[in-house]
């Protein structure tokens, strides 16, 4: 267990750091809603960060080879990434789209590493329900997409919203483990 908690100190600071992240995009996107330039940033910034932020992950915890499912979501995030600026210019429904399908498939990868973790890290149930309501998320968004009310950088609020949640709630248990742990 010893060679572990730099691992498990990286994952505490790095869910940490994902809530964060996520908390400030929301009080963005909501302080600067009715700003084009800025909201399409905020949407091209998103997952931007997510690929990067599963990269250093994945770097961090054995490699990206050793890291299938988060190399995968690299790629995911950052085709979204490229995919958003193109959408940003076709409509919103075309942007709530793409951030729908991203929302599946960064889900299920995301569910994949919570579930490899969970043999070696314990305690990623959080990332795992996270993965799964991301996916559901995603096909929500996608079924938006084609409704007839325009959508806006609001609609992707709620699913940044749990996000950080889960993030934050993963980071309070692993320290909530390693003190007890430690006082074991």
């Amino acid at each position: 267990m010893q060679s572990q908690t730099p691992q498990i100190s990286w994952l505490r600071s790095y869910y940490f750091g994902r809530a964060v992240f996520s908390i400030a995009w929301i009080a963005a996107a909501v302080l600067f809603r009715g700003q084009p330039v800025v909201v399409a940033f905020l949407l091209v910034i998103y997952p931007a960060w997510d690929a990067v932020a599963n990269l250093a992950d994945g770097q961090v915890n054995g490699g990206l080879i050793a890291n299938p499912s988060q190399t995968l979501n690299v790629v995911v995030s950052t085709v979204t990434a490229l995919a958003v600026i193109v959408a940003v210019s076709h409509s919103a429904y075309a942007v709530l789209a793409v951030f729908g399908v991203w929302a599946i498939l960064s889900g299920l990868l995301q569910l994949s590493t919570g579930a490899t973790r969970w043999r070696r890290y314990g305690a990623q149930w959080a990332m795992i329900l996270s993965g799964a309501q991301s996916a559901v998320a995603g096909g929500y968004m996608i079924s938006q997409s084609l409704g007839s009310v325009t959508p806006t950088i609001l609609d992707i609020v709620p699913y940044a919203g749990f996000g950080a949640f889960y993030f934050l709630l993963s980071a309070i248990w692993l320290a909530a483990t390693a003190n007890r742990n430690a006082h074991a």
